[in-house]
């Protein structure tokens, strides 16, 4: 069973990789959504996979070190698009949530990722 978690975070960026005359070569922010999802069988006993608030807890050191930051400053974001923010997620959660599945990120509510893992 997969259950999911959404949570977001506001941030600034700009793509260093992009032509110069890009949109997005310019300083802009956005209104993250990343959906966190988590697999494994259901608790018999408890009647979950994961307890949500395991999955906030995991998620809280990441979200201090993006919220209301310019990510282009956050180590291993020098590219952040919604791609390798994904990556950069997965891998720092990961280890506190096993049965991590997918992660999405949306940086807007019409663009965005999916990340199944590596």
């Amino acid at each position: 069973m997969d259950i999911y978690k959404e949570v977001g975070f506001e941030a600034a960026h700009r793509l260093p990789n992009v032509p110069p005359d890009h949109k997005c070569a310019r300083l802009h922010g956005h209104s993250y959504l990343v959906v966190i999802h988590v697999r494994g069988a259901l608790d018999e006993a408890l009647g979950w996979v994961v307890d949500f608030a395991d999955v906030d807890q995991a998620f809280e050191p990441l979200h201090g070190q993006l919220d209301h930051r310019y990510l282009n400053e956050v180590e291993g974001l020098e590219n952040p698009t919604s791609e390798n923010i994904a990556v950069w997620i997965w891998q720092r959660l990961k280890p506190a949530l096993p049965g991590l599945c997918r992660i999405e990120v949306k940086e807007t509510c019409e663009t965005g990722c999916v990340y199944d893992g590596e």
